[in-house]
This record gives C-alpha cells, sequence and structure tokens, in this order.
C-alpha cells in the first residue's frame, strides 16, 4: 500500500475540479445494470481514464465513467462499470475507486452485481440481497505493508454486509413488492466459468450466487470503516444437472429484467440515508 495516500489524494483533487462534493453514498454498478444513473442528477460524468491511477474497464455492457450527483437528495458517487481481476489488473487497482469514494466523504458502500443462480430456488431476472460472501479470490486488495491512516491491519468481517441496510432493503423490496431473498455470494477470479463439478462444491459450501467481482471491494470498504450493501442479479442458472452454454445477451437481457427492479428499490434505499 505504499505510496497508495498520494494516488488516492492525486485522484480526489482532479474529480473536485469538476465535483466538490462531498458524496454520502458510493455506489458501483455491475454489468447491465448501469440504468440506474438515469436517475442521478448528474452534476459530472468523468470517463474512467480521465482520472490519474484510474484503470480501465473492459468489461462488455461498462458504460466507464464516474457519475457524481444526488440521488433523492442524497449526494452520491457512481461507478458505471467495474474493475475485474480477470481483466489483468491487481486487486489494488480493483479497488482503488472504493478508496477514492471514501476521500470523497462516502461513508456506505452500495454494490451490485450479475451473478449466477447456484440455489435451486432462485430463477432468472431475481435479486438477492447478500447477507455474507465466501471469497476464493487468489489474492486480497489488502495484502502488503497495511497503511494505517486507511485502515486496520486485521479488519474484522463478523458483518461485512450491514444487517440495518438489509432490513432497511427488504422492507423497501416489500412494499414495492419485490421479492428479495437473502443470499450467500462467493467470488471466483474468472473469466472462465465454473464445471458442473465445481457448481457442486460451490453449493456444498454453502453459496446461492457466484460472480467475478464485489468481494474485493467490501473488503476494502470494510477496510475503510464503511457500512455495505450488496445485491446480485441472477443473470444465468448454474444447476449442474441442467447446466446449458452461456449466451452474454442472455446474461445481459436478464441483468435488464433485474436492474429494473433495482432502479425501483435503491432510491428507496437511498433516500432514507439522508
Amino acid at each position: 500500500m505504499q505510496g497508495l495516500v498520494d494516488q488516492i489524494q492525486t485522484a480526489v483533487t482532479f474529480i473536485q475540479q469538476s465535483w466538490t462534493g462531498p458524496a454520502k453514498v458510493g455506489m458501483i454498478l455491475g454489468t447491465g445494470l448501469g440504468g440506474l444513473t438515469e436517475q442521478i442528477e448528474i452534476q459530472a460524468a468523468i470517463p474512467y481514464g480521465e482520472i490519474p491511477h484510474f484503470p480501465i474497464s473492459t468489461a462488455p455492457s461498462h458504460a466507464g465513467r464516474l457519475v457524481c450527483g444526488t440521488l433523492r437528495g442524497v449526494p452520491i458517487v457512481a461507478m458505471e462499470g467495474r474493475f475485474h481481476y480477470y481483466e489483468g489488473y491487481s486487486l489494488q487497482q480493483v479497488t482503488f475507486p472504493v478508496r477514492v469514494m471514501k476521500a470523497l466523504g462516502a461513508d456506505t458502500l452500495l454494490v451490485t452485481n450479475a451473478a449466477g443462480g447456484i440455489n435451486p430456488q432462485l430463477d432468472l431476472a431475481d435479486v438477492v440481497v447478500i447477507e455474507d460472501h465466501i471469497n476464493l479470490m487468489p489474492d486480497n486488495p489488502l495484502r502488503g505493508v497495511n497503511e494505517d491512516r486507511l485502515g486496520p491491519r486485521w479488519p474484522d468481517l463478523c458483518e461485512p454486509y450491514s444487517h440495518k441496510l438489509i432490513e432497511l432493503a427488504r422492507a423497501a423490496a416489500l412494499e414495492l413488492g419485490i421479492h428479495l431473498p437473502k443470499g450467500v455470494f462467493v467470488a471466483v477470479p474468472g473469466p472462465n466459468l465454473e464445471t458442473r463439478a465445481e457448481y457442486r462444491m460451490l453449493k456444498a459450501f454453502g453459496a446461492d450466487v457466484v460472480g467475478m467481482s464485489t468481494v474485493p471491494e467490501v473488503l476494502v470498504a470494510i477496510h475503510s470503516s464503511m457500512q455495505v450493501l450488496g445485491f446480485s442479479v441472477v443473470t444465468d442458472l448454474c444447476l449442474p444437472d441442467h447446466l446449458e452454454p452461456v449466451d452474454i445477451q442472455k446474461i445481459l437481457a436478464n441483468a435488464a429484467i433485474g436492474g429494473q427492479k433495482l432502479a425501483k428499490l435503491i432510491p428507496r434505499v437511498i433516500e432514507q440515508l439522508a
């Protein structure tokens, strides 16, 4: 983490030339879920390539810009698209924007992803609120000499996803008529999808949904003393006995349907964080 504080400050200084903030909520929008930014009263939209030390998103459907403004009156910084370990970035690069969000003032991280459904009770385009995770990434963004100005050496993960925010989201979903089960998210490195045997293993581990993101960002958010709320949209079914080849267009279509649900749910949650 040596030099990380200076890199964060450089990025923050650049962003503040366009948007002074401060932010209250940071938001990361995953594959096919960028439409939520249409509801943000945008005050600045900065391509990742212009922000010092930001990687560039190469994943399909990721717009690749940082959107700053307000949502339901709450100051927010939103990533339209994220970075992944499978793109070749280190996990410190992948999670760098979370550090910047924290430095801009955000005390809450709201993260979304497109995920495969392992639990047979889940259906396509279902939205799952993440209650816990299993980390199968081969590295950790906190590895190395700890920078005490950013967080503790050994961050505690007894509650990585805020119980209070989960219940807030489930209450809002109930009011909106949105089915919102709780689930365990398992993070794998990718970019390949899993074999039938691996899906059976992940199910035995206790996972409900599987994806190639989110956990690194959550680890850094917890290290930064942020509270976290996470959602997965089920974009394909990972049932070993009925496995079909993945169709990226179907994944994006299911993400869009689930994204419509999140576009109703997330603003309702955020307005209660003011």
